[in-house]
C-alpha cells in the first residue's frame, strides 16, 4: 500500500535542509581594538581592567593596569588621559572616566599594600641612568623579566619631573613615593646623587650587559629678551624645583610667566600659592592653540591667575614688559601685528621648553646619532651603540609622563629580547571598534561621575591636593559606563534575535559561534550588537 506523500519522507529528513545555503554573508565574531586601548600611550589594556573592576575584582584589575604601567596611583592623577577624547561613549553622552577608575585602583593597591613579584633571575646586568617615570618604568619591566637592574640618578630622591616638576597639590608625594617603594622591592637598586659624568667609564665599571638612557630634559630653554634693569629673571624648572624643596623663591609681587604650556600654568598657581599679589601668564599661542592641557587651564583662571594669550615679550625696561600683539595665521602660525602694550611685573618667570645635557656621551669612542637636540633611535629603541638603549623625553617623542612611562615598558620589553636573542614576532594589526559597527540603543542612559574638587579658598591656601577622589561606589559605576567596544561580553543579543536558531552558546567566559549549516547570512545579529563584536563577511564560493 503506497503512503500519503505527506508521509513518505523519513523522520529527520527536514534537517537535511541546510539553510545556509542561501547565504551571500555571513556573520563572524571577532575582537576589535578598543579605541580607549588603542590611545593610551602606555599601552593599557583599559577595557579589561575596566571589566574587571566593574566585577568588583579591584586587585586582578589593579593587576592588569601593572602589566603595563607601574604608576596607576600617579598616572590616576597627573595623566591627561587622551583615552577618555576617543572613548565611544563621548558620542553617546560622556566619556567614560577611565582616569578617575585608575586612581581609585592605585589608591586601593596602596590601602591594601598589593605588591608584584620579580621574574626568575636571568643573571644579566642593566644599567638605567635616570630615575625618572621612563627610566623607573624600564626598571620595573626589566625587573619583571628576572634582570638585575641598577638605576643612578642625580638628585636627592627619584621620580624625576614627577617630583620636580609636578607640584604637589596635582600629585602628593606619599603616592609617588609609594609607588616608587613598590619597584625598590622588586629588587631594584636606585642609587641616588650619583650623577654620571663618564658613561663609557661608569658602563665598563658595572659589567653590564645593556644600558637604558632616560635622562630627561634637565636644562630650560630660555629666550634671550633686551634688558635693561634688575628685573629678576628666573626659569620654570629652577622655581619648580624651589617649591619642591621648599626654597626660599622670588614669586612675590606681580609675576609674569612667559610660556603656554603645563609647566607655565603650574608656574602661576604655585605663585598664587605662595602669596603673590597676581600671577599673569603671557602666552604666544591663541587660547584654544594653548599647549597646556584645558583642565590645568581652567583651574588656574578659578584661582586667579590671568592669561594674555597671543603677546610676545620683546623688552624688559626695568619692571615694565613690552608686549607685542599677535594674530592667529595658519594652523599653529602665529604673526606680529607691530602693535605693543606695556606690563608690570616684579619677576619674570621663561617657561618656553627644556633641553637636554648630554656631556656625559663625550667620553664614548664615537658619536651618539642625535638630531635636533633629541638622541636618535632605531625602531627597537637602540642608539648608534650597541646595547645602548634611549626613551623618554630625550628621544623625538611626545613629551608627557604618560608617554615616558610608555616608552620605558616598550625599551625593557626590546632589551629583554636584545638580551635573550629572542626575535620580535610580527603583530597583525587590529581593526578599531567604530562606534558605527555598534548598537548603542541597548546602554542605558548614565551621566559620568565627577571627581570632587576643592573650592578655591582651600585651593589657594596651600599645596594641598585638589581633585578628589571617587568612593567605591562611584568608581563601580563608572567601570560599568564602559560599552566593551569591541569586545563580546555576552550579553545573548545574539543568541535571542538569531531567526535560525544558529547561534551556539558555548557557556560562561566562551561566548558563541555560528551554526552556518542554518545561519543565512540575514545580518540580524551584527545589527544587534551592541558592542561591535560581529562582522558580516561576504560568503566565498
Amino acid at each position: 500500500m503506497n503512503k500519503p506523500f505527506a508521509i513518505t519522507l523519513d523522520v529527520g529528513s527536514s534537517l537535511a535542509n541546510k539553510t545556509g545555503s542561501w547565504r551571500t554573508q555571513r556573520p563572524v565574531y571577532l575582537n576589535r581594538k578598543p579605541p580607549c586601548n588603542h590611545q593610551c600611550p602606555a599601552g593599557e589594556n583599559i577595557q579589561r581592567w575596566l571589566y574587571l573592576a566593574e566585577e568588583h575584582q579591584y586587585e586582578a584589575a589593579w593587576r592588569v593596569i601593572m602589566e603595563d604601567n607601574p604608576f596607576p596611583a600617579v598616572m590616576g592623577r597627573v595623566c591627561y588621559h587622551s583615552c577618555e577624547k576617543v572613548c565611544n561613549r563621548g558620542q553617546v553622552d560622556l566619556p567614560v572616566g577611565i582616569n578617575s577608575v585608575e586612581r581609585f585602583l592605585g589608591d586601593q593597591a596602596i590601602k591594601h599594600d598589593w605588591q608584584v613579584t620579580p621574574g626568575a633571575p636571568t643573571g644579566k646586568k642593566v644599567l638605567v641612568v635616570g630615575a625618572g617615570p621612563s627610566g623607573l618604568s624600564a626598571a620595573y619591566h626589566l625587573a619583571r623579566s628576572g634582570h638585575a637592574v641598577t638605576v643612578l640618578e642625580a638628585n636627592d630622591k627619584a621620580g624625576g619631573m614627577l617630583r620636580y616638576g609636578i607640584p604637589k597639590y596635582r600629585l602628593p608625594r606619599e603616592k609617588l613615593n609609594v609607588e616608587i617603594a613598590r619597584i625598590k622591592r622588586l629588587g631594584v637598586d636606585i642609587q641616588l646623587r650619583t650623577r654620571v659624568t663618564d658613561f663609557a667609564a661608569t658602563l665598563a665599571a658595572g659589567h653590564y650587559d645593556a644600558c637604558y638612557l632616560a635622562l630627561g630634559l634637565q636644562r630650560p630653554r630660555l629666550e634671550s629678551l633686551p634688558q635693561q634693569g634688575a628685573l629678576p629673571v628666573l626659569d620654570a624648572i629652577s622655581v619648580l624645583r624651589a617649591v619642591e624643596l621648599e626654597e626660599s623663591v622670588a614669586l612675590l609681587g606681580h609675576v609674569v610667566v612667559y610660556g603656554g604650556g603645563n609647566t607655565a600654568i603650574d608656574v602661576a598657581r604655585s605663585a598664587i600659592r605662595l602669596g603673590a599679589l597676581s600671577a599673569t601668564v603671557v602666552v604666544l599661542e591663541a587660547r584654544d592653540q594653548m599647549p597646556a592641557h584645558p583642565e590645568e587651564v581652567r583651574e588656574g583662571l578659578e584661582e586667579g591667575i590671568t592669561l594674555l594669550n597671543l603677546r610676545k615679550i620683546i623688552q624688559i625696561q626695568d619692571h615694565t614688559l613690552t608686549l607685542e600683539i599677535m594674530v592667529s595665521g595658519e594652523g599653529r602660525e602665529t604673526l606680529p601685528t607691530g602693535q605693543t602694550e606695556a606690563l608690570h611685573a616684579d619677576v619674570l618667570v621663561q617657561a618656553l621648553g627644556q633641553a637636554g645635557d648630554y656631556s656625559l656621551f663625550s667620553s664614548l669612542p664615537q658619536e651618539v646619532t642625535m638630531q635636533n637636540g633629541a638622541v636618535l633611535v632605531d625602531r627597537n629603541g637602540m642608539t648608534s651603540l650597541a646595547g645602548v638603549f634611549a626613551g623618554g623625553d630625550m628621544t623625538p617623542s611626545a613629551r608627557n609622563a604618560t608617554a615616558a612611562i610608555g616608552a620605558g615598558k616598550k625599551a625593557a620589553r626590546h632589551i629583554d629580547r636584545f638580551l635573550s636573542g629572542a626575535v620580535e614576532s610580527a603583530c597583525l594589526p587590529q581593526e578599531l571598534a567604530d562606534i558605527r559597527w555598534m548598537n548603542t540603543r541597548y546602554y542605558s542612559e548614565a551621566p559620568r561621575t565627577i571627581r570632587p574638587i576643592l573650592d578655591v579658598v582651600r585651593r589657594t591656601s596651600g599645596f594641598a591636593e585638589v581633585v578628589g577622589n571617587l568612593d567605591e561606589d562611584t568608581a563601580l559605576f563608572e567601570a560599568r559606563r564602559c560599552m566593551s567596544c569591541g569586545n563580546c561580553f555576552e550579553c545573548d543579543n545574539c543568541y535571542g534575535v538569531c531567526p535560525d536558531n544558529a547561534v551556539i552558546k558555548l557557556g560562561p567566559g566562551n561566548r558563541f559561534k555560528i551554526n552556518y549549516d542554518y545561519c543565512k547570512g540575514c545580518g540580524i545579529c551584527a545589527a544587534e550588537c551592541p558592542c561591535g563584536a560581529i562582522r558580516m563577511e561576504t560568503e566565498q564560493i
